[in-house]
């Protein structure tokens, strides 16, 4: 039971004015701008961006800024902004084997058409506190490689022309917008894979975890990662033909799975997707594991009662607005829930105080 509570204006006026105090800081210290936090902290604003279903580099830095460094609740900035947006169309699919790749790395072939792209990653730093960074200016060492233009074909297809592995799927039906309706279960792949890759980092990282340590049997193989830009384009009726609206930084993930077959499929390897915007791999790694795990009855396997193979229990827990909105609720004034408790409690015990003094 949920009661208005009145009388607590002048109190909250005065925390949001202390909340603004606390995020300025010490007024001595040069005050944090939008474009500093998009180009210094930019995979913190890629999450943001991921987890709220709105890519804008510039919406996200400033909704991190308002939140005081809380992903979540810039999460939750960028998501309530994003209801007021009017919805002019759909764009087509992007083409990811046509990316500028600024990274592009694989775990099973050692030389691919194009090379190996270490690109910008933390993969091969020591885990040492640079001191150099702490000073004022810090002028980069190097200047940022060119990146690879397209088409640059997906590692994947390599073990296609053998059929050694799945074919990717194909459909020209329109999927389900997870962001204009409800999540509704049993859900296809394409639902599945908006509810995770808007999902809590943290959450899918450790359902992904959880699999490889047996909870899904779904060890696998980087087939390949690949960081970059791709074109969006959008059909235009009254001209008749696509053009280009802006590009879009993404981070694409395929797993290599091993599948032993079934009654109507030879033994294959299968395949996890991860697609995330900006450069976030360890998200997108996790997405595949997950997202292979989660397809363990299309593919005919046993369900071993895994939490990662558990639609319901991954898709109804993953985004972390929700599970933050239901959590922080228990915050807010249950007077009247907790004193209907506190009275069942109190009667309880004297029942119980009541039967033992009759015992004795």
């Amino acid at each position: 039971m949920y009661v208005a509570v009145k009388g607590g204006e002048r109190a909250i006026d005065n925390a949001h004015a202390w909340l603004a105090e606390e995020r300025r800081g010490d007024p001595g210290v040069a005050e944090l701008g939008v474009a500093q936090i998009r180009e210094q902290l930019a995979l913190a604003v890629n999450r943001v961006m991921a987890e709220g279903s709105l890519f804008d580099p510039d919406l996200a830095a400033l909704a991190i800024k308002q939140a005081r460094g809380d992903l979540i609740e810039a999460v939750f900035l960028i998501r309530a902004y994003r209801t007021t947006l009017p919805r002019l169309g759909a764009s087509n699919p992007v083409d990811t084997g046509a990316m500028a790749v600024d990274r592009r790395v694989s775990a099973t072939f050692k030389d691919l058409p194009g090379g190996q792209i270490l690109g910008p990653t933390f993969d091969y730093t020591h885990r040492l506190l640079d001191f150099k960074l702490a000073a004022e200016a810090a002028v980069p060492e190097a200047a940022t490689a060119p990146a690879l233009a397209g088409p640059v074909p997906h590692v994947t297809g390599f073990l296609n022309r053998d059929g050694l592995i799945e074919g990717a799927e194909r459909s020209d039906a329109t999927p389900p917008d997870l962001t204009r309706e409800p999540m509704e279960l049993p859900a296809d792949r394409a639902l599945r894979l908006q509810a995770i890759t808007r999902g809590d980092e943290g959450f899918v990282l450790s359902m992904a975890y959880s699999t490889q340590r047996g909870y899904g049997r779904t060890h696998a193989f980087v087939g390949e990662l690949r960081i970059g830009r791709v074109a969006v384009e959008m059909d235009i009726p009254e001209l008749g033909f696509a053009i280009e609206i802006g590009e879009v930084e993404l981070t694409e993930c395929e797993t290599v799975n091993q599948f032993k077959g079934s009654k109507t499929e030879p033994p294959q390897f299968t395949r996890g997707y991860g697609l995330v915007f900006g450069q976030s791999e360890r998200k997108a790694i996790a997405m595949s594991l997950v997202d292979r795990a989660l397809r363990w009855k299309e593919l005919g396997e046993d369900d071993t009662g895994a939490p990662a193979q558990d639609e319901e229990f991954v898709l109804m827990h993953c985004d972390n607005i929700q599970a933050t909105g239901f959590l922080e609720h228990i915050k807010l004034p249950h007077y009247v829930d907790f004193q209907s408790e506190l009275e069942l409690v109190r009667r309880l015990r004297a029942e119980a105080m009541a039967v033992q003094e009759a015992a004795e």
